[in-house]
């Protein structure tokens, strides 16, 4: 799960909890609301740290050219 999706299940289960006052037979939409936004947010914390790694590398090693020294001989 990306980003976008995580963020995307957090803001429909907001809406779903704290915006709308629907009923619907047998279902509790503010449950549903909450849920959503719980696997939003593991998602978003789960893809965190997938991602938040890969920016990172080891050690840079630098190689310098000498032109002070003769060809070999």
């Amino acid at each position: 799960m990306g980003i976008g999706v995580s963020l995307f299940l957090i803001a429909v289960g907001a809406i779903l909890t704290f915006a709308l006052n629907v009923h619907v037979g047998g279902v509790n939409m503010d449950v549903v609301g909450w849920i959503l936004m719980v696997v939003g947010a593991l998602g978003l914390i789960v893809t965190m740290f997938i991602w938040g790694g890969r920016g990172r590398s080891g050690p840079t090693t630098y190689v310098e050219e000498r032109r002070d020294v003769g060809p070999p001989v």
